[in-house]
C-alpha cells in the first residue's frame, strides 16, 4: 500500500524571506494568486491545468472557514480535490503527499499546494497586537477548556522555545550534550545560505564560537540555534506523470511518504528523545523501496538545532545517541559528504511561518531539477525531506526522486 511514484513536483515559487517590518503587505488571496502564477510559469503549465487545491487554514486572513472555496473562486478555477491542512511546520510536507495521493487515485491531474505568509493589510477593526500575542504563546492554545491553558501555560511552558529546550535537556540527560556539535549544525547551514541569493542571512557568515556566544534564550538553546520568523510564502505544483512529461524542468517524483502525530504538548510525550519522524520516515523509506544510505541529500526541518539532531537519528541516518558525533565527523555543507539543508535551512534561509517548511521541499525540487544555481549537487536523484509541527508533536517525511 502506498504511492506508485506517478505524481511529481513540477514547479515551485517562494517569496524572498524578509523582515515583517519591511516586507510588502498583501491580502492572502492576492498572495495565493501571485504564487500560483509564478509556480505555473516555473512548471510551464497553465491555470486551466489545475484541478486540485491544498491550502493552509489557520491564520488565513480573509476567511476562517471555506478557505479552499474562496481561494479557488479567486483563482478562477474549479477543482475536483480541495483540502485544508493544519499541521504547523509539517503542513508543506503534508500538502505534497496529499496532492500526490489524490492524483494517483485519479481525482485530479495537477494540484496547487500553497501557503501565503506575508502580513495582510489590517482592517479598521483589526488589532495589530494579535501577532505579538500569538508569538508569545507559540502553538499553544489559550482557549477556555484547552488542557495547555490549564496545565502548561501557568507553569511556564509558553511558546516553542521552552518546549524545545525541555526536549534538549532530556536528550542531554540521557545521551550527553555537545554544544559545539549542536552549533556546527547552524554554522554548516549558514555556509550553505551564502550560496542562495534569497537567504535572509546571505552575506553573514557564522562560526561555532559566535553561536555559543550568542544570547542563551532557553537553556541550552542559543538565539543562533533558533529560527528567525520572517514574512514570505510559497507554492508548489504537483502533477500527474503525463503532465510532468511536458513540464519545463526535470520532475521530482513523490515515491514515499509518512506522517505521525504523537501529542500536542511534549508534556505528554512517552519519551521526549524519540520523535514522530521515526515512524514517518520508516514508512516513507519502505514505500519508496530505499534506505537512508540511498539518500543523496537531506532537507530536514530545522526550527531549532535540536530538531535536526533528533530527526537525523530517528529517521535512521545515524543510531540514537550518536548524532552529535556524526555531526562533528561529517561535512554537512553542500560541498560536503552529507549535504544537509543545502539552501541554508530555515535557520539561515528564514522561516516564513507554516510556509517555512516549503523551503525544504523547494530546495529538494531545485536540486533534483538541476536548478540550485551555485550550490548544485552532482548526481542528486534521491532526497529525504521532513516537516515538523508544534513542539516535535507532528512530523512528516517525503522521499523525492528524479525522473
Amino acid at each position: 500500500m502506498g504511492l506508485s511514484g506517478n505524481a511529481a513536483i513540477v514547479g515551485a515559487a517562494q517569496y524572498k524571506p524578509e523582515k515583517y517590518q519591511t516586507a510588502p503587505q498583501m491580502f492572502h488571496l492576492e498572495q495565493v494568486a501571485d504564487l500560483a502564477h509564478k509556480a505555473l510559469l516555473d512548471a510551464g503549465l497553465h491555470k486551466d491545468d489545475l484541478d486540485g487545491l491544498v491550502i493552509n487554514g489557520p491564520h488565513f486572513h480573509e476567511a476562517s472557514v471555506f478557505v479552499p472555496a474562496m481561494a479557488a473562486e479567486y483563482l478562477g478555477i474549479e477543482v475536483n480535490f480541495a483540502e485544508v491542512v493544519d499541521l504547523g511546520g509539517c503542513t508543506a510536507v503534508a500538502q505534497i503527499w496529499r496532492a500526490a495521493a489524490a492524483i494517483e487515485m485519479g481525482l485530479c491531474q495537477a494540484v496547487l499546494c500553497v501557503i501565503p505568509a506575508r502580513m495582510a493589510p489590517l482592517g479598521p477593526d483589526e488589532d495589530p497586537a494579535w501577532m505579538a500575542q500569538a508569538m508569545r504563546f507559540g502553538g499553544h492554545s489559550t482557549a477556555y477548556g484547552a488542557p495547555e491553558a490549564e496545565f502548561d501555560l501557568p507553569y511556564g511552558h509558553m511558546g516553542q522555545n521552552t518546549g524545545y529546550a525541555m526536549i534538549a535537556q532530556r536528550y542531554a540527560a540521557q545521551y550527553g550534550y555537545d554544544k559545539s556539535a549542536m552549533a556546527k549544525i547552524a554554522v554548516d547551514q549558514r555556509f550553505n545560505a551564502q550560496y542562495h541569493k534569497d537567504a535572509i542571512f546571505r552575506g553573514k557568515e557564522l562560526t561555532v564560537e559566535e553561536v555559543l556566544a550568542s544570547k542563551l534564550v532557553a537553556d541550552p538553546l542559543h538565539v543562533l540555534e533558533i529560527v528567525m520568523p520572517v514574512a514570505g510564502g510559497a507554492a508548489v505544483i504537483v502533477a500527474s506523470k503525463e503532465l510532468a512529461a511536458r513540464a519545463k524542468k526535470r520532475p521530482a517524483f513523490v515515491t514515499g511518504f509518512g506522517e505521525r502525530l504523537s501529542f500536542k504538548s511534549p508534556s505528554y510525550a512517552k519519551d521526549m528523545t524519540v520523535t514522530p519522524v521515526a515512524e514517518a520516515a520508516k514508512r516513507a523509506f519502505a514505500m519508496a523501496g530505499l534506505t537512508p544510505q540511498d539518500i543523496h541529500a537531506a532537507q530536514i526541518y530545522d526550527c531549532y538545532t535540536i530538531t535536526v539532531l533528533l530527526s537525523l537519528e530517528d529517521a535512521g541516518f545515524v543510531p540514537k545517541g550518536e548524532g552529535q558525533r556524526f555531526i562533528k565527523e561529517h561535512n554537512l555543507t553542500w560541498k560536503g559528504d552529507f549535504p544537509l539543508n543545502t539552501h541554508g535551512g530555515q535557520l539561515s534561509f528564514g522561516q516564513a511561518a507554516a510556509a517555512g517548511g516549503f523551503s525544504q521541499v523547494i530546495e529538494a525540487f531545485d536540486q533534483i531539477s538541476n536548478s540550485a544555481e551555485g550550490r548544485q549537487l552532482k548526481g542528486c536523484d534521491n532526497i529525504f525531506v521532513s516537516g515538523t509541527g508544534g513542539v516535535m508533536s507532528e512530523q512528516g517525511a517525503l522521499i523525492l526522486q528524479g525522473g
